[in-house]
This record gives C-alpha cells, sequence and structure tokens, in this order.
C-alpha cells in the first residue's frame, strides 16, 4: 500500500509487534486490489464453503432445537429471551458499526485498524458494566428476581465480541471464509454441546446462558489463532473519523432494527407472560432459522464483493441482480414449504406440547416469506456506503412495525404474529424502493428478477397443500415425506417450465463446477491445523 513504511512481524502466521507500524507481508490484511481481478472466482468458492458451513451450522441448530425443547421447560426459555431483548440491545453498541466500516472502505490502514480494535474493546468493557447496573430494572419490570444474575451473566459475555471484531471484518474484507467457517462451526458445536450437557446436568435456564459463553470463548481462541494480525498502540492521526460516521449511522440503523425485531417479544412478555413468549420465541425462531443460516453468511460474500464494485456500476447491477435472483429461488420456496408443513414440523422437532406454536407458526410465515430476501436492500445500502440513507428509513419502518405490535398485542400472540407479518410485508416493499433510488439498480429490474421465486413458491405451496389433505389420517413422518415429495416436484417442475428458470438453475449448478478442488483440499489442511494447534 501507498506510504507504508511500516515493521513487518516476526513470522508470516504469527504476531505482530504492538508498533503501529506495518511491513509489505501486513499488506495482506488490507489490500484487496487482488480480489477485484476475480470477483465471481472469489464469491464462488467462498460462497461453497460459507453454504456447506451453514448446512452444518443449521444441522447442529436443529439438533440443539430437538433436544433442549425435551430437556427445558417453555418457561426457561421464556426467562433467557426475557433477557435477550435487553441484552441483545447493549451489544448493538459494542461494535459501533466499525467491522463493516473495515469491510466496506476501499482502502485501509494498519492505525485505522487497530484505533477501531482498541474502541471495540472500550465500548464492550463499557457495555458489560452497563448490563450489571440495568439488570435490577429488568427485574422489576417483568416482575422476576432470577433475571438479576442471567443479566449480569449473559452481560459478561459482551467482551468476547469486542475481542473479535476487527479481525473477523478483515478476515471477510479478504474473503476468508473457510477460516470463517471453522470459527463459526466449532464455536456452534462448543456452545450446544455445553448446553446440553448443563440440562442433563439440571441446571436449567442457565444452560442457555452457559451456551452462549463458551461459544464466545471458543470463538476468541479459533480467531485469534487463525488471524495473524495483531493490535498496535491507539493513533491520533489514523483518519478514523469518517469510518466513525459510517459505524455510527449502521449502528443506528442497527438499534431501530432491534427494536423492529423485538419488540414484539418484549410487549408479549410485559403483557403476556413468559409462557407465552416461550411459545412465540420458539415458533418465531423455529421458522426463521432456514433463513438466518443464509443472512450472515450472505453479507459476509455479498458486501466485501459489491463493496469492491461500486465504482463499476453496470457490473455492479448484475452481479447484484444475478445473486439475488439465485438466493431468492433457494430461500422463498423454503419458506412457502415450511408453511404448509407447520403442524409436522412443530410436532417433530418439539413435541406435541408445543402444539400451539404451529399456528404462530403460520401466522408469522408472510413475513418470514420476505425477510428471506430481507437482505436485498440492505446490501445497496452498505456496499454503496449510504448507511445515512438507510438509518433514515429505519426510523420509519421502526415506528410503523411497532405500533403493529402494540396493536396485534390485543388478540394475544397470535395477534402479534398477524401484525408482524402485515407492517414487515408493506414496509419490505416500500425498503426495496428507497434502497433503489441513487443506485446502479432500478426498483423494477429488482422485482422482476424476484417473480420466479414468490409465484412458483406459491404454486407449489398450494399444490402440496391440497395433496397433504388427503393424508391426514395418516402419522406425521409420513405426511412431512408427502409435503417434502409433492412441494419439490411442483417447485422445480415450476421453474423448468420457463426458459428464465433453467437459465438461472443451470447457473446455480455450474457454481460446483467452479469449486476447485485445491480448495477442498485448502479447507482440510486448515481444519486439521486447527485441531493440532488445539
Amino acid at each position: 500500500m501507498k506510504n507504508m513504511t511500516l515493521r513487518s512481524p516476526s513470522t508470516p502466521d504469527g504476531p505482530s509487534t504492538l508498533d503501529n507500524t506495518a511491513g509489505p507481508d501486513e499488506d495482506k490484511f488490507f489490500d484487496t486490489s487482488h480480489l477485484k481481478d476475480d470477483i465471481k472466482g472469489h464469491s464462488v468458492r467462498g460462497g461453497a464453503v460459507t453454504i456447506a458451513s451453514q448446512a452444518i451450522k443449521f444441522l447442529l441448530q436443529t439438533i440443539s432445537t430437538a433436544v433442549l425443547a425435551r430437556l427445558l421447560t417453555k418457561a426457561d426459555f421464556g426467562l433467557v429471551a426475557m433477557v435477550s431483548v435487553f441484552t441483545e440491545f447493549v451489544s448493538l453498541f459494542k461494535n459501533l458499526g466499525l467491522s463493516m466500516a473495515t469491510i466496506q472502505k476501499k482502502d485501509i490502514t494498519h492505525n485505522q485498524v487497530s484505533n477501531m480494535f482498541w474502541i471495540n474493546i472500550a465500548m464492550s468493557i463499557f457495555l458489560m458494566l452497563v448490563a450489571f447496573a440495568i439488570s435490577p430494572f429488568i427485574a422489576r419490570f417483568y416482575h422476576e428476581p432470577r433475571l438479576v444474575l442471567i443479566t449480569m451473566a449473559l452481560g459478561s459475555t459482551f467482551i468476547f465480541g469486542g475481542l473479535i471484531a476487527q479481525h473477523t471484518a478483515l478476515m471477510r474484507r479478504q474473503m476468508r471464509f473457510t477460516a470463517l467457517a471453522i470459527v463459526e462451526i466449532v464455536s456452534i458445536a462448543a456452545g450446544i454441546i455445553a448446553a446440553i450437557i448443563a440440562a442433563i446436568c439440571g441446571l436449567k435456564y442457565w444452560s442457555l446462558v452457559i451456551s452462549v459463553a463458551v461459544r464466545g470463548i471458543v470463538s476468541v481462541f479459533i480467531v485469534w489463532s487463525l488471524s495473524p494480525w495483531r493490535p498496535g498502540r491507539l493513533s491520533r492521526s489514523s483518519g478514523v473519523r469518517p469510518m466513525l460516521a459510517f459505524g455510527g449511522s449502521l449502528t443506528g440503523s442497527n438499534i431501530l432494527n432491534y427494536f423492529t425485531r423485538n419488540g414484539d417479544n418484549m410487549i408479549i412478555g410485559y403483557a403476556l407472560g413468559s409462557v407465552s413468549l416461550g411459545v412465540y420465541t420458539k415458533a418465531y425462531a423455529l421458522l426463521t432459522l432456514p433463513m438466518t443460516q443464509f443472512d450472515a453468511p450472505l453479507r459476509a460474500i455479498m458486501i466485501p464483493a459489491l463493496s469492491r464494485l461500486q465504482d463499476e456500476p453496470e457490473l455492479y447491477k448484475r452481479y447484484y441482480l444475478k445473486s439475488l435472483a439465485a438466493v431468492s429461488l433457494i430461500t422463498m420456496p423454503l419458506v412457502a414449504f415450511l408453511f404448509v408443513s407447520a403442524n409436522e414440523i412443530v410436532d417433530i422437532l418439539l413435541g406435541s406440547e408445543w402444539s400451539e406454536a404451529a399456528l404462530v407458526f403460520k401466522y408469522l410465515a408472510p413475513a418470514a416469506f420476505f425477510t428471506s430476501i430481507g437482505f436485498a436492500p440492505r446490501w445497496l445500502f452498505i456496499s454503496l456506503g449510504r448507511a445515512g440513507t438507510q438509518f433514515i428509513w429505519t426510523m420509519l419502518s421502526a415506528a410503523v412495525m411497532i405500533d403493529g405490535f402494540l396493536l396485534g398485542v390485543n388478540w394475544g400472540i397470535n395477534g402479534v404474529a398477524a401484525s408482524v407479518s402485515i407492517t414487515y410485508s408493506a414496509m419490505f416493499i416500500l425498503a426495496i424502493y428507497w434502497a433503489a433510488r441513487k443506485s446502479p439498480v432500478r426498483f423494477f429490474e429488482i422485482m422482476k428478477s424476484l417473480i420466479l421465486p414468490v409465484v412458483c413458491s406459491l404454486i407449489a405451496g398450494f399444490a402440496s397443500m391440497m395433496i397433504g389433505k388427503l393424508f391426514l389420517e395418516f402419522n406425521v413422518v409420513i405426511r412431512m415425506i408427502v409435503y417434502i415429495l409433492s412441494f419439490t416436484i411442483f417447485y422445480f417442475g415450476c421453474v423448468i417450465s420457463t426458459s428464465s428458470g433453467r437459465e438461472l438453475l443451470r447457473a446455480i449448478l455450474n457454481v460446483r463446477k467452479s469449486i476447485q478442488t485445491e480448495q477442498l483440499n485448502a479447507f482440510i489442511k486448515k481444519c486439521r491445523k486447527f485441531f493440532r494447534m488445539v
């Protein structure tokens, strides 16, 4: 990089000194020019690794849900959900949007990243103390004294996020998706194992708290093992102020999104109690679990890739539209299938005692249908550096949705679920329009790319629902198999009946041809290296 006169680390894989200098070897942490030459290849290979890791994570979380739902009570989940509403809000401040600023910025220096690292650490410690301070008020708000210690315990885990925020941002900037996959899979598995063991030992709701703590500790250990970058001292003249402004706007949007996502939980917990909240949160989590597997990895892949293309509008538009169409072809039918088979899924994964969650599940499905592509406006906002515009939009949408929650709670948890679907569906369409303004992509181009998956998902859902009615007297497993087969046949039959659908499927299938054997070998080699270190 230009004007780099800084010292290199002692070894390529070892830690650097705590000097605010970095030599040519450290350019690999900050320079991204080499990625632009093969942005599609990096995205495809990274996408393949990320999708594989998400499949593993989804399997782990599904197993965790099924096991813990039988070891713990609804009230146990409800207690932790009450605290999570507040601790997740406080945790939004510890990053201050600086990780995304590191990823999005065209050029960045060692000094800037070091400054942001220490800012993240300071905020994490401060917010941990805030969590301690507000714990009595949370307990008083819910009339539940056990929440004091739960809040303090979850607040203590904030420090782990601060320790890895900039390391993971640099890994995402360099599109090191294999290393990131190792971090997530191993830490999630460790947290799940710890939770199950704790639940078997009779620790009840504490098993969920232990899971969060173990996952954080393991993440820190692995990230610092796989990332050789080390922070330098604080520097006053690093030019970090514009990044703080970007991160501040992004944090503001995240805070408002938090209230939008968790306002329903707060209102249900306050008005209807922990049991109702436990049912609602479990239905919500089960419905959105498949979609959450796509959101984070897609953001990790698309934001760095689109950020590198922001000065090439035609290439940006083509890459964005093709990616959106390909992803929606997978996520939208998944939600339609979950709606059709809601009763069977709840029965199989949670057990018959959770049957009331199935109706909540169905009421939430329309919102989940659009949530499955909720990343579409965010890709535009963040990759183009328009965090301020995103913040203004988020203020408007948050006000509308929270008003909907307050109205819906009069009809219980089903009323809240219905209000979520109505308000989110309407606001999502408007968000697409708002994000497309002054961007390389037009609103109608985005909507056109979504027509095929929307229509085919609805046709397959309706057809499989009609067929499923013929098997209502059969065993739940048989009904599930019928739904899977019928939905798959009708959906792909609809897709391949159109030329655009066939072209899109070919593009998705061609991804596997772009995965080189050495990429798989590299993944295995890194895994072996990590476990040898452990």
